[in-house]
């Protein structure tokens, strides 16, 4: 397909996407069906049009004055690709395949696009409604860190010490991914997005089958980091889904100690059971839910460390996940709002004097994160937060502190200062 060609696509997919409201995984699969004659190469530069066009659709809308799909997409090549006006309009030649050529009003607009008066939902891409909440976390930093949040999210690597000596000793057998080392996980390796979407084969490669890496956001690595997991310890993992930072914890740990991964989800545990076993994991004990019985009853007041990578609205990936800022409504904070309070007051019980709760959530809300952890003081007496400067020091990162913003109960993470997915952690420790 040559490049104008796929621009058509692109708006063809948007058109979808906004008369079927569906997701856009759905969408790009149901074209690729109907347009076999498109190669993999063709589909995954497609795919990434696509997802940058959902990266700035209220911005590319308000610098064309209309939300057309065709709007979108031309804002996004100027905005998000930074193409100028003839490179954009050599691709609307309305030639076979192309879309129709560039009208005066579009030239004009695309010629003197500016966001500076624009208000924030529209310059840092996000849904109004949530505003409110954003500016009490970031005040003056508003636009410049939801801005970050449309750009892409390069793939990060972490290394598996159960497995590997050294960062360094993965980093020299991978020469050809073009790796480099994460700047603030000490575990990390780093490959940059390419051009079309596409990355490399990672679970294909030979040390990713023999366990020595893992993929995970260099962010979840050092919210796991910060949870101080040491070996001899008993640590629940009570949100384990697919075993991330459970794998994670089992390395902090050196195999030693015990580590219960569940998740009131039977289905998201499905995937743990090989992970583990090809990163050489031999101190989880996965408890799996039956019948939505508690799998963990039995833990109570007994445990070091539980650790609650809570449900949340997923804001923080917004960079990997750009359409679902637009699916995004007040009912669903609400949704998990109260699964983070199920969760932490199931974590409350568990956890034994001295111990410690491990709250991690990939939001940027306060309602989801300090807001959360407040409520959970309320409702129960004998927690205290763990000062974020202290949890820094204890995990060996307090190199971080000049990177991550510090909240009421803990810390935030954000593309804008960390360069990673939008983590949130804090430590409340149970009181003797």
């Amino acid at each position: 397909m040559t490049p104008a060609a796929r621009i058509s696509a692109v708006i063809e997919v948007l058109a979808d996407i906004e008369a079927r409201r569906r997701p856009a995984t759905d969408a790009l699969k149901d074209w690729g069906l109907s347009h076999r004659f498109a190669g993999s190469k063709d589909r995954a530069a497609i795919a990434s049009l696509v997802y940058d066009a959902l990266r700035r659709k209220s911005s590319a809308a308000w610098i064309m004055g209309e939300s057309t799909p065709r709007a979108v997409v031309l804002g996004m090549l100027k905005l998000q690709r930074g193409l100028n006006l003839d490179a954009i309009a050599a691709l609307c030649s309305g030639e076979r395949f192309a879309p129709e050529p560039l009208t005066a009003d579009e030239r004009g607009r695309l010629e003197k696009a500016d966001l500076g008066n624009a208000p924030a939902p529209i310059a840092g891409d996000f849904p109004d409604w949530i505003e409110p909440s954003l500016q009490r976390l970031f005040v003056e930093d508003l636009v410049p860190e939801m801005q970050a949040l449309t750009t892409r999210a390069p793939l990060d690597l972490r290394v598996n010490t159960l497995k590997v000596s050294s960062r360094e000793e993965a980093h020299n057998a991978l020469p050809h991914l073009n790796a480099i080392e994460t700047p603030l996980s000490p575990l990390g390796l780093r490959i940059a997005p390419s051009e079309d979407g596409r990355g490399p084969a990672v679970q294909s490669e030979p040390e990713f089958l023999k366990g020595w890496i893992e993929i995970q956001d260099e962010g979840s690595q050092l919210v796991a980091l910060l949870s101080g997991a040491k070996p001899g310890e008993q640590v629940v993992d009570l949100c384990a889904g697919g075993g991330g930072k459970t794998l994670a914890l089992a390395a902090m740990m050196e195999n030693h100690g015990q580590i219960y991964a569940t998740d009131n989800d039977a289905r998201r545990l499905a995937p743990i059971h090989d992970r583990l076993t090809r990163a050489g994991v031999r101190n989880v004990q996965v408890r799996t839910p039956r019948a939505k019985a508690d799998a963990v009853t039995d833990l109570d007041g007994k445990i070091d460390c539980v650790l609650v990578d809570a449900p949340c609205t997923g804001i923080g990936t917004w960079r990997r996940n750009p359409d679902a800022k637009w699916r995004l409504r007040p009912g669903s904070l609400e949704v998990r709002r109260n699964e983070q309070a199920t969760v932490l007051d199931r974590a409350a019980r568990l956890v034994k004097p001295k111990g410690r709760i491990v709250y991690i959530t990939c939001s940027i809300l306060p309602e989801e994160n300090d807001d959360a952890l407040s409520a959970l003081m309320e409702r129960h007496n004998g927690f205290s937060p763990v000062p974020a400067d202290k949890v820094l020091e204890q995990a060996g990162l307090g190199a971080l502190k000049g990177s991550v913003r510090p909240t009421v109960h803990g810390l935030q993470l954000t593309p804008h200062k960390t360069g990673t997915d939008g983590f949130y952690a804090a430590i409340l420790v149970r009181n003797p």
